[in-house]
């Protein structure tokens, strides 16, 4: 089931290696590089948007099904881009590598992961982690691959190849890949609840989606999210020329650095998402702002490189470890009654702080020429992520006593900030296995 999980993720991952045509189709097409680039700006902000958008769509007709309208969007894309450049056409290249592959990507990219949540009740963290391992590391054996078609080939002829890669590999995940039957545990979990060396922790709540967003619990998390994402995008963005200006740092020395970072940024993802099945997601987030903060108020004052390039992969490892951490997180909170489409609400933070990100730093760069102030600004951000993560963590106790207490509040009452009520202001429903426990 990780694994079907892994080979979608791998697939719209690739995508991020997009890099790698930009030069290549602007030495053979009369397209200005702006053009090229606006392409890979579109399908990021449709892969957020489309994830939220589609996150009900996929709770009703199942990762099934999900993943294959996603193999079509994505691998379609994909192989239409090499069309649009037989072609000579611009438009046509924004409306496959952009508008298709962007919404294949975001509905590829929710179909396994709220599926992979429930499979692994004990290790929710890990199982997502797995997944989205796959997405980051795609970029990374796709460049080397993409980059030796095009050399041996041409750049249509290797588009068509890895969009029909992507859809085989796509479908093949989807054909597998399914939720589990109503109240499933591991044999071993449920042997050792019933041999009390383990206790089965209760999920939060179980709301649908229109009722997640309702609670400050949702937004709380959102702005986490969306703030870790802004400064993840930022560092990732502009990471070579601030290596470069800030500590000297030669330009072979930061494309190596680039490269280092995509290992961080997948490493990230595993490795947080596989500490949070342990520490707990809410500490792993107050973790990820604490490491954040000390990393942006000291990178002003380096002058080391090596040290300075240990600070960005902490910071592009807490951006990967956020997206991880996030599907687990929301199921502790929330429940999976409806998991995939909350995710998707969530996902908006991927779209827009992939704007914010690199439009924050390009301003501040050009305004003040110089990347120093970029730091100031980010440390004002975490600062407040940190604040809304305590908070958070906060809340979950307070919620989580009063349902220890046998005195859970109600929803209309504690969740809502707007008076109204609520349609779960019933106590959180468990499953069937819970109920026996």
């Amino acid at each position: 089931m990780a694994l079907s999980a892994i080979a979608i993720h791998l697939s719209i991952g690739a995508a991020y290696a997009y890099s790698v045509y930009t030069y290549p189709i602007r030495d053979i097409m009369d397209w200005s590089l702006t053009g090229i680039t606006l392409s890979f700006t579109i399908m990021m902000a449709l892969a957020g948007i489309a994830a939220a958008f589609f996150g009900t769509f996929v709770e009703k007709n199942g990762p099934r099904k999900s993943a294959i309208i996603a193999a079509i969007l994505f691998g379609s894309g994909q192989a239409g881009t090499g069309i649009a450049v037989a072609i000579d056409s611009l438009t046509l290249f924004l409306l496959t590598y952009g508008v298709a592959s962007g919404l294949g990507m975001g509905l590829g990219y929710i179909a396994p992961v709220s599926t992979l949540v429930k499979w692994f009740p004990d290790r929710r963290g890990l199982a997502t982690g797995m997944a989205v391992l796959g997405f980051g590391t795609g970029a990374l054996i796709t460049a080397p691959i993409a980059a030796f078609l095009m050399d041996s080939l041409t750049i249509p002829i290797t588009f068509y190849l890895l969009g029909f890669s992507y859809f085989v590999l796509m479908v093949l995940g989807a054909f597998y890949i399914a939720p589990p039957p109503e109240g499933w545990m591991p044999e071993g979990m449920k042997e050792a609840i019933q041999a009390g060396k383990k206790t089965l922790k209760m999920d939060l709540a179980q709301l649908a989606a229109r009722e997640a967003v309702r609670t400050r619990r949702f937004w709380m998390l959102w702005g986490m999210m969306l703030i870790n994402t802004t400064a993840g995008i930022m560092m990732i963005s502009v990471a070579s020329p601030m290596a470069q200006e800030v500590v000297g740092l030669s330009a072979a020395g930061a494309a190596a650095m680039v490269g280092i970072m995509g290992i961080f940024n997948g490493g990230g993802r595993l490795g947080w998402a596989a500490i949070s099945d342990y520490i707990g997601r809410p500490t792993v987030f107050l973790t990820f702002f604490i490491l954040q903060l000390i990393a942006f108020l000291t990178l002003p004052n380096i002058t080391n490189i090596l040290l300075f390039q240990v600070f960005v992969f902490i910071v592009v490892s807490c951006y990967g470890g956020g997206f991880s951490n996030l599907p687990a997180f929301i199921g502790d909170l929330f429940g999976t009654r409806q998991l995939g489409a909350i995710h998707g609400f969530l996902l908006t933070t991927w779209s827009l702080g992939g704007i914010l990100g690199p439009l924050l730093v390009s301003q501040i760069r050009e305004r003040t020429e110089s990347y120093i102030p970029v730091f100031y600004v980010f440390s004002a951000l975490i600062t407040l992520a940190l604040i809304l993560s305590i908070l958070l963590k906060m809340d979950i106790k307070r919620m989580e006593k009063a349902k220890q207490q046998g005195k859970a509040p109600v929803l209309s009452q504690v969740e809502d900030g707007y008076g109204t009520p609520l349609e779960s202001s019933r106590p959180p429903m468990l499953n069937t296995s819970q109920q026996k426990q």
